[in-house]
């Protein structure tokens, strides 16, 4: 079972309600909930992981340091034998994320394999030029999963050098998931309040201070911008980028609101590419299991 859908909808309430009642437990599909210390900025509430009093099991939340790059990959090989541990207790797997990369990267099955530096390949790219080294990913014939590869250098060079070993190192196969799939749909106004409600929220409960902490404990300010709006608008406000808390405010709401956007986009993709799709209006529990009764699925 999959409880997708945009920032700020609700997703892990109501997983966690789900997988109350269902005998389940939390597979998170969250990019930045896997790194320790991305607690209030991410909106990882591990208070919010029990239901009447009893604690629902979660994992891939906590597994990696902030310090270090997390790939698809890396998620990938965390995802499965976290799924597999699941489901030999036999328990029911309640996958619940926004990052629409992820979750479509388990559910297609994307075909990654561990890629070591090449140095040799470095070498000869070191030379080109941004559009020569897009034309050389485009003549692998590889599908970008995350389009910023073409827009960060170092990102793109490793793209070709992960391109062109994949080439001649097939992935092996991967375990066939079949799962029912929820995605929450608020109007669209209803969404943004719920963005702007839950960001003042995350300012009250100290998340400027959260990222000055982390750039005190040794993140730089180029790390922290990559992981996630909330660190990056942040850290421009503590920079001195951004001038006023009411800036700060207005600049990432607006930001926020973009990103949700994008990322119905995605799910809607998705469907396109034959994931079949059941769209909430809402993210209450009855919703839900009315959703999973008239599917005629057995959860």
């Amino acid at each position: 079972m999959v409880i997708a859908g945009p920032t700020a909808s609700g997703k892990t309430g109501l997983g966690v309600q789900l997988a109350a009642l269902l005998d389940g437990e939390i597979l998170s599909a969250d990019s930045r909930q896997v790194y320790r210390g991305l607690d209030i900025g991410s909106g990882k509430d591990l208070n919010e992981y029990s239901f009447n009093g009893r604690s629902i099991p979660y994992h891939l939340i906590d597994i990696a340091d902030p310090s270090d790059e997390f790939s698809l990959f890396h998620y990938q090989q965390a995802f499965y034998p976290a799924l597999a541990s699941v489901q030999e207790r036999n328990k029911l797997p309640v996958i619940v994320g926004g990052t629409g990369l992820y979750l479509d990267a388990v559910l297609s099955g994307y075909a990654m394999v561990e890629v070591p530096p090449d140095k040799t390949l470095r070498a000869a790219l070191a030379d080109l030029e941004m559009p020569q080294l897009i034309a050389r990913l485009e003549s692998t014939g590889k599908n970008l999963h995350n389009q910023t590869d073409t827009e960060d250098r170092e990102r793109l060079i490793r793209a070709i050098e992960i391109a062109e070993y994949t080439a001649s190192h097939p992935a092996p196969p991967l375990p066939k998931i079949n799962a029912f799939i929820m995605v929450i749909d608020h109007d669209k106004e209803v969404l943004r309040e719920r963005i702007a409600r839950r960001l003042k929220e995350r300012l009250d409960q100290g998340m400027i201070e959260e990222v000055a902490q982390l750039h005190e404990s040794g993140l730089s300010w180029e790390r922290l911008e990559l992981l996630g709006l909330e660190y990056r608008y942040v850290a421009q406000y503590l920079q001195g980028a951004i001038l006023s808390p009411n800036d700060l405010f207005q600049k990432l709401n607006s930001a926020i609101a973009r990103f949700a956007k994008r990322q119905r986009t995605w799910f809607r993709g998705m469907e396109r590419k034959g994931h079949v799709l059941h769209w909430l209006p809402d993210a209450e529990l009855g919703t839900a299991l009315n959703a999973i009764k008239y599917a005629g699925r057995q959860p």
